[in-house]
Order: structure tokens, then sequence, then C-alpha cells
């Protein structure tokens, strides 16, 4: 049995290394990033009070940082058409939810959003990474989408 749990663990943290997510849809470049790579670039934390009042630390990197390197307007470009995109975030497990790009951008709102690869300083476990985006301003961890695989942006056309 002992065999057994060591093998599950070495699979799990093995898809966890090639686990990425891919920036898709209306982007001046679209990027596929991988995990590696996101624990290169600079990092935040998000505290989470879950209902039994516990609170969890989530660490990983802004949706927005993200964003921009696949170019996606942010900041003093974040204005007129630009204001009608949204994110619509896509898990393993067909979950979706949707974010507007403005309230993803700090320099518009209060709204904190990483994609989180650690949960009190280890690795998400299995049911919720290896990825997962963490509305930090969120009341419900309704919009928190667990399984993380990409990032879709659509630009509304009027």
């Amino acid at each position: 049995m002992r065999y057994i749990a060591v093998f599950a663990f070495s699979l799990s943290a093995a898809l966890a290394q090639e686990a990425s997510i891919s920036i898709t849809g209306a982007v001046a470049s679209p990027v596929k990033l991988q995990l590696s790579e996101l624990a290169s670039m600079p990092r935040q934390t998000i505290t989470l009070t879950e209902p039994d009042g516990s609170k969890d630390e989530y660490e990983g990197v802004a949706v927005i940082d993200l964003l921009k390197k696949a170019g996606v307007p942010t900041g003093s470009k974040l204005r007129g058409k630009a204001l009608t995109t949204y994110i619509l975030a896509k898990a393993h497990d067909g979950y979706q939810v949707l974010y507007s790009l403005a309230e993803l951008d700090p320099d518009l709102t209060q709204g904190k959003f990483i994609v989180a690869d650690k949960r009190n300083g280890k690795p998400l476990f299995d049911y919720q990474g290896p990825l997962r985006i963490v509305a930090g301003t969120d009341k419900e961890a309704a919009r928190s989408l667990r399984m993380l695989e990409e990032l879709e942006v659509v630009q509304l056309k009027k």
C-alpha cells in the first residue's frame, strides 16, 4: 500500500509540473504559461476566511499580470471599447466564471484576483489545482475557480 501512495503522489506531482494556463481570444499574442514560469513571476497573497472561520493563505500571480503578457490593454490603456472586454475563466471540470477586464485591473478597482498555485505555502490539493483563481474581495468563493486551465479574452462589439 505504501508504494501505491508514493506512486500516486509522484504522479500527482508530475502532472502539476506539466500544468499550464492558456490565455486566448481577443489578445495581441496568445500565451501558454507553464507552472514553472508562473513561479518566477512577481507573487501576491490573498487570505480567505472559510465558512468555518479558518483562514487560508493563497499565493500566486495577479491575473492582470498574466493578461498583460498576452497584450491585453490595462491601466491607462483600458478606456473606451476596451472597457467592454470580459474574461471567461475555464476549469478542467467544465466550470466557467466571467470577470470584466475592468474589475481585474487594480488601476481601476479595489479588486484583488490571483492565479494561485499554493495554499498555506504548499501546492494546491488535486481537487483545487494545480491552478486556481482566487477572487480576494468576493464575499463568497463561488468565483474562486478551481482547476483553472484557460483565460479566454472576449471583446464585445457594438
